[in-house]
């Protein structure tokens, strides 16, 4: 039978840091850890494991800090007030009147990559 059949689901080995960046998308998304499971398809224990973990690290001070390598580039006109380009090639630009609580979520996740 396979596991479809039996109702079974495979459990996926996450690293440390993997389990982290869940735990960290989690925060920033506002959401209940009901709706994140859902949507991100993580079983509803296996998040509150990585958030409870995430959370005392924090909250022990060992989280790790990480340099991040910025290059300043002339100002263009008529384009954003603000752009980060990913090591991955994507581009997040910011113009003025942005939502400042989706900022604060979008950089509590970059924090964490």
């Amino acid at each position: 039978m396979s596991d479809k059949e039996t109702g079974r689901q495979h459990r996926r080995h996450r690293s440390r840091s993997e389990a982290d960046q869940i735990a960290a998308e989690y925060e920033a998304s506002g959401m209940s850890q009901e709706a994140f499971s859902r949507q991100s398809d993580i079983p509803l224990k296996t998040l509150a494991r990585y958030v409870a973990r995430y959370r005392k690290q924090k909250a022990d001070g060992k989280e790790p800090h990480r340099w991040v390598a910025v290059e300043v580039a002339g100002h263009k006109t008529g384009g954003s007030e603000l752009a980060v380009l990913l090591a991955s090639g994507r581009r997040i630009e910011v113009k003025r009147g942005f939502d400042v609580g989706t900022f604060r979520q979008l950089v509590a996740v970059l924090e964490q990559a």
